[in-house]
């Protein structure tokens, strides 16, 4: 098996499926044989994006064992979010702009890692320095990448390498970024086909905060009351997969994209002890999070401080 997979983290978001698609087409234009797969279902903003520039979604596995000797990883490197059997085969790349966590390599890898908002930010770089040229199709899916990541230059992840790369990438592609962007980030908010179930699982991480094992997951509505107004049930099944899967937290937010702010509904043994980290108290099972939209750099880091 000489093809190397190109996958991202698992319950994919936009940034995942389409950074797969690109450093496969990459890697193909300098002759190496790649196939961008996902770990997960295609979100509603995610189709959007494909629809949009005229590409299908990556094929979906379920484990790599059998699928290929060598992989390359997108957006993540933690293996609890990576495929199952990661550990079974070659990881001989990794491309990400996320903390580095429970991970190890039996080989010598490239490792390339950048504090910037957006995995694509990182690989426009890359086709830079092979001196490829970025066709309009996969421009537009770079752009809907940095558009997710850094909702439309909002986030506080967002560096002026992310707006560089962006605007370059507009004008690749054809299109205009707020008119676009806008309009993904509502069809990725739209939540009026969406069971409390898919949302538990549409953007969802898992992460090791010291000793205790959590999810932080994340939905954008542009309102939130259409998933806080049911919080009892989503409640019921919040407690009921921190019970199956043997977690201390449950850290379920939901990110206003029109107000730019988050209010969290916290489960588990720790949940009080996660709402102090933002220095706020756990009433009725919510944290209200004013001006946090970004799990990477205001979420996952206050957590790990508050549970360490």
């Amino acid at each position: 098996m000489s093809k190397v997979l190109v996958f991202g983290h698992k319950n994919p978001d936009t940034d995942t499926i389409t950074s797969a698609i690109v450093y496969a087409y990459l890697k193909q234009q300098i002759g190496e044989e790649a196939e961008a797969v996902r770990l997960g279902d295609v979100n509603n903003e995610t189709q959007f994006a494909l629809d949009k520039f005229g590409f299908e979604a990556p094929r979906l596995i379920s484990s790599v064992v059998g699928e290929a000797d060598k992989v390359i990883l997108v957006d993540h490197n933690e293996f609890q979010q990576s495929a199952d059997g990661i550990e079974e085969v070659q990881i001989a790349e990794v491309i990400d702009h996320h903390r580095i966590a429970n991970f190890q390599t039996a080989d010598p890898l490239y490792y390339r890692a950048e504090p910037v908002g957006c995995t694509a930010t990182i690989l426009k770089k890359i086709f830079n320095e092979n001196g490829l040229d970025i066709p309009a199709n996969i421009a537009g899916l770079m752009l809907s990448a940095i558009v997710s990541d850094t909702l439309l230059f909002k986030s506080p992840t967002c560096t002026e390498q992310d707006v560089k790369a962006g605007e370059e990438l507009a004008k690749i592609a054809g299109v205009e970024i707020a008119e676009y962007g806008l309009a993904m980030l509502k069809a990725g908010a739209d939540l009026s086909d969406k069971s409390l179930e898919d949302l538990l699982s549409l953007d969802a991480k898992e992460f090791q905060f010291g000793e205790y094992k959590s999810v932080v997951a994340q939905v954008n509505a542009v309102d939130v009351n259409d998933v806080l107004n049911r919080q009892e049930e989503l409640e019921i099944l919040l407690n009921k997969n921190v019970a199956e899967n043997g977690l201390d937290l449950f850290f379920f937010v939901v990110t206003d994209i029109l107000n730019n702010d988050s209010t969290a509904v916290a489960i588990g043994q720790v949940a009080e002890a996660a709402a102090k980290g933002f220095g706020a108290d756990l009433i009725n099972n919510r944290v209200v999070l004013p001006d946090v939209v970004s799990r990477k750099k205001q979420i996952v880091p206050v957590l790990t401080e508050a549970l360490k």
